[in-house]
């Protein structure tokens, strides 16, 4: 439970409905609870793509709206047990979890939307990433990596293009269908930088042209290796701000936290001594 949280609890009756979902809420229980309903509705959704009988089928619709109203439930609790309201949307994925959990409500499954309705249903597995802390600083940190990666995605790019043409200039007559134009050279590229039978993408170029290894071996060397490497850096080093970041937020908030209780337990021996004063008299 965050500091705000442990805070905000202050505002409210300790034996309220509201502070009780604000416990459950953020109870570790709780959270593991939802997490393995999440994973459950998984498998529940990835029996629906095997031929299964139709006793199992009924089975599997009635534990799916089952499913459906558990989410609703914890949602429920989730907007109850905030301490103001109005912060619950202020989050993207409190909205996105509403939203998930209010159009599965939608009985669509015997009508033209019935497509629609599997696929937000398998999106249910992202809720996942807003329950568990973690899943949602890495999602943020790869996020935050994006312009970054956007850069050596370009550089990429430009790398692909310059050996695509390359390679369309001269092996298109060795194999025409993976260097016919410049757009099928990119995706031959693409299936050597993935190494999937490259070598023999690049013997069938060495029967007619014996030094077109260095073609390949420069190409692998610059996207596979020197890029990849580049990407991986990047987003370890962004994970790594984000860590640090929130370990001085948390050093921050630990003595605002100390003062704030220490004025509470001063204030409440001042109003005992009011108290006892008051009986005497």
């Amino acid at each position: 439970m965050s500091g705000h949280s442990d805070l905000s609890e202050l505002h409210f009756d300790p034996n309220s409905v509201q502070a009780k979902f604000h416990r459950l809420r953020s109870n570790k229980a709780f959270e593991l609870f939802v997490v393995s309903i999440i994973v459950f509705s998984a498998l529940v959704i990835g029996a629906k793509t095997y031929d299964i009988p139709p006793l199992l089928s009924q089975v599997i619709v009635v534990l799916d709206w089952l499913i459906t109203l558990f989410f609703l439930f914890e949602i429920t609790i989730r907007f109850i047990g905030e301490p103001r309201k109005r912060d619950f949307f202020k989050s993207g994925w409190n909205i996105f979890d509403t939203l998930i959990v209010v159009i599965s409500l939608v009985p669509i499954e015997d009508s033209e939307m019935a497509l629609v309705g599997r696929l937000i249903r398998v999106f249910r597995v992202l809720r996942m990433v807003s329950i568990i802390p973690e899943l949602r600083m890495l999602l943020s940190s790869l996020i935050k990596a994006l312009p970054q990666l956007g850069y050596v995605a370009l550089l990429m790019f430009i790398i692909f293009y310059i050996y695509g043409a390359v390679g369309s200039f001269f092996f298109a007559e060795v194999n025409e269908v993976l260097w016919g134009d410049i757009a099928i050279s990119m995706l031959t590229l693409f299936r050597i930088m993935t190494f999937e039978d490259w070598t023999d993408v690049m013997y069938e170029t060495m029967a007619e042209y014996p030094l077109s290894w260095m073609f390949y071996v420069s190409f692998i060397f610059l996207t596979a290796f020197a890029f990849l490497n580049m990407i991986i850096g990047i987003v370890v080093n962004v994970i790594e701000s984000e860590n640090r970041a929130r370990q001085i937020e948390e050093e921050g908030e630990q003595p605002a936290r100390s003062e704030l209780e220490a004025q509470l337990i001063q204030l409440q021996k001042s109003v005992d001594e009011l108290l006892a004063q008051n009986k005497k008299e």
